[in-house]
């Protein structure tokens, strides 16, 4: 360690303007230090105790991704500055390295005490200061307000489309119920009738028998052409209205739905007798319930199906960090954007079936595979094709989310990244949603994304590593 004179900080750019009183003070107090090829100068993480300035030789900045070093910048150029950069904040915030500085070859250093770097710029530049200040801490609020606005929206989104998906099945399971009360009354009263009718025990036994024997227990009939099906109708009416059943027409189609014919009925008319009106009118009434029944069973399967994939999508029952199937992740998005997927836009799926699973945060993954596949389907324009693939390359599960759409221009490729850049009309996205993508993927996962594009095609793809770190990564919002 040994002294600076002010003729050589007057050398670099970061000083050329300062007077001869400021520089002598920027001599008393800093030094020269010299370090190896290879050596450290400061740690990310570390206490950022000093603010440092190249005087000559070559340095390289890097920050740790989940234990693995990604080299930032590098540079040779007298007067480059790194360390505790924003130490005219003072206190207000925790002063730590943001980034590691290497020596790639021999390198003087001119080394400054963080608090007196941060007492220089306060006092010889003061509205310098406040505007600094202003920036630093008026951009982290906003991108928080803003990347809290682009969570809600998506949450939004989805629960829209959640609440959309939902009241479907929830109205045709409600409009089968009700329905089923009343089918369930007309059946017993009919019953009523064949009993008082004089038809016994014996032979409405029997007619219970072969309706269970007809409508095969409730499994679904095979399709058939519609024109043999209306063939049916008309063959299976006829035959009713020369038997003097009433609404005979009304009652052919629900049998034939369920598979009996004039064979059956004739059946029908060898136990009932003279009752078999009542006799067929009882069994339409009771296929119409197993019908329900089984309409009713569809709906809430259907609606348990989304609660199950808002779950996974959620992941709110779930550990934050763990081993899960990318599909199953991939799916429930895909399941809670489906209102938002035109009907002129296929959605193509192609999983690998080797893919073991992944240790990831879940949620937040989801909110990756949301922003991902809505920026497709709005490239698209309301026609094209979707496709979601996932493969294994080496250590690392990649998810690749590819559209027909128009395509990024090349010159936005290096952007897209980037914070508030957008290509989407002013008021229609906030630019954050790939940041969000890249933070949550580089930053928590220690993946990458990366983008190829031309018209027709565009491709993201997200890797993320197989084996999980040591710790799992923090982040500002934890």
């Amino acid at each position: 360690m040994t002294a600076v004179e002010p003729a050589e900080l007057r050398r670099l750019f970061l000083f050329e303007d300062l007077d001869d009183e400021k520089l002598q003070w920027l001599a008393t107090y800093g030094w020269v230090r010299t370090y190896a090829e290879g050596e450290t100068i400061c740690a990310q993480g570390d206490p950022a105790e000093f603010f440092y300035v190249l005087l000559d030789g070559q340095i390289a900045m890097t920050a740790q991704v989940r234990d693995h070093p990604v080299e930032m910048t590098r540079s040779e150029q007298p007067g480059v500055y790194g360390g505790a950069v924003q130490a005219y904040i003072g206190e207000r915030i925790e002063q730590r390295y943001a980034h590691s500085l290497r020596a790639l070859r021999p390198t003087r250093m001119f080394e400054l005490p963080a608090r007196k770097f941060g007492k220089a710029v306060r006092s010889w530049f003061p509205m310098a200061t406040h505007l600094l200040e202003g920036i630093f801490f008026g951009m982290n609020n906003a991108r928080r307000l803003v990347d809290q606005r682009e969570r809600l929206t998506a949450l939004g989104t989805i629960t829209a489309g959640l609440t959309h998906e939902l009241n479907n099945p929830a109205a045709a399971a409600a409009r089968a119920a009700s329905e089923l009360g009343d089918r369930l009354v007309g059946a017993q009263k009919r019953l009523v009738e064949l009993a008082s009718g004089g038809v016994d025990c014996e032979h409405i036994a029997r007619l219970v028998a072969l309706h269970d024997r007809l409508v095969g227990a409730g499994k679904p009939q095979p399709s058939r052409d519609p024109i043999a099906v209306s063939d049916a109708e008309d063959e299976l009416g006829d035959w009713l209205d020369e038997h003097g059943v009433d609404d005979a027409w009304d009652l052919a189609p629900s049998l034939v739905a369920a598979g009996i014919g004039v064979d059956d009925a004739e059946k029908v008319a060898e136990i009932a007798g003279d009752r078999i009106g009542t006799a067929m009118a009882w069994l339409t009434e009771t296929l119409e319930v197993a019908q329900l029944q089984s309409e009713i069973s569809e709906a809430t399967t259907r609606i348990t199906g989304l609660l199950d994939s808002a779950r996974q999508y959620s992941q709110l029952d779930r550990a934050p960090y763990q081993s899960v199937d990318l599909r199953t992740l991939l799916d429930s998005t895909l399941t809670m954007l489906k209102r938002k997927v035109p009907p002129d836009i296929r959605v193509h799926t192609d999983y690998a079936s080797d893919m073991p699973p992944v240790p990831v945060y879940a949620a937040e993954l989801n909110q990756v595979w949301t922003n991902l596949i809505v920026n497709a389907l709005d490239a698209m324009e309301g026609s094209g094709t979707l496709t979601l693939r996932t493969f294994r390359d080496a250590d690392q599960a990649v998810v690749e989310i590819a559209d027909t759409g128009t395509g990024i221009p090349e010159e936005n490729l290096d952007r897209i990244f980037t914070p508030f850049f957008t290509t989407k009309p002013v008021g229609s996205g906030t630019g954050l949603g790939l940041d969000i993508s890249w933070r949550i993927v580089v930053g928590r996962h220690g993946g990458d994304i990366q983008v190829e594009s031309s018209p027709g095609d565009t491709r993201f793809q997200v890797r993320l590593p197989l084996t999980p770190a040591a710790a799992p990564a923090t982040s500002e919002e934890d």
